[in-house]
């Protein structure tokens, strides 16, 4: 399998999200030699959620992409299910040292969302080259071809999509949060009201291909909520499973 080739046709499109869809993707690349109808990992697209983008201490942090990328690299911490296995985390410890200098309602140095010292790598790379004028489907590649992913990874969108909960905060009020803020800072212990998805992203072009060419679209195991709804949120995507609804299978 050659982790550098994207002149395969996709075959095998599969909607993602980040951990569910990262190891149904590693069992499908181990099942790949008894698939008749698939020449190669290469000739599978994975379609992956970005909705649960961040940026945080100034660089653009795509869990899910990047989840999928560790896992099938066989580089995932296999007990946490992200980050990297044998990760430090000493840049993190040393941020610790100015939380008594910043200033009250400063969002510098946040120590709630942990990023390794050798996955902050990953991010130094993709926040450079997004700011040197790639587009989001140009970096995931490159990040992939990287890390020697065979299966070929493609965000849901190149433009910004936020996910945004709304909570019950303790005085009973809603309040609109992000994902991360959620999910990680307030490690989803609040009561939720709604999801919705904010930004007026399009679905990717390379996303689109995939999902329309494909021989056959799966909806990998991922949660349907704020995994896979971000990527039907966007404009068209529920038409186009709709008209594909004999060659697409949900796991």
């Amino acid at each position: 399998m050659n982790p550098e080739s994207n002149s395969e046709p996709t075959q095998i499109a599969v909607v993602s999200g980040g951990v569910g869809a990262a190891r149904f993707l590693a069992g499908l690349i181990d099942a790949i030699d008894e698939l008749d109808e698939v020449d190669s990992a290469a000739a599978i697209t994975a379609v992956v959620n970005t909705g649960d983008d961040c940026t945080l201490h100034g660089l653009s942090i795509s869990p899910d992409l990047d989840t999928v990328t560790y896992t099938l690299a066989g580089a995932i911490d296999p007990e946490r299910g992200w980050g990297l296995v044998d990760e430090s985390w000493r840049a993190m410890q040393s941020l610790e040292r100015y939380e008594s200098v910043r200033p009250t309602g400063s969002s510098a140095a946040p120590r709630w969302f942990n990023l390794g010292d050798r996955d902050l790598a990953t991010h130094f790379f993709r926040t450079a080259r997004l700011a040197e004028g790639a587009s989001l489907t140009e970096v995931t590649d490159e990040i992939r071809r990287a890390w020697q992913v065979p299966v070929r990874l493609v965000p849901m969108a190149d433009g910004p999509v936020r996910t945004i909960v709304t909570i019950t905060d303790e005085q009973g009020h809603a309040v609109e949060v992000s994902f991360q803020d959620y999910f990680v800072r307030l490690r989803h212990s609040v009561p939720v009201t709604s999801v919705r998805f904010e930004g007026a992203a399009e679905l990717a072009v390379d996303a689109r291909r995939a999902l329309e060419t494909a021989h056959t679209v799966v909806i990998a195991p991922s949660n349907p909520i704020v995994s896979i709804g971000p990527i039907r949120a966007l404009p068209g995507v529920d038409h186009l499973l709709a008209d594909r609804r004999e060659n697409t299978v949900a796991v």
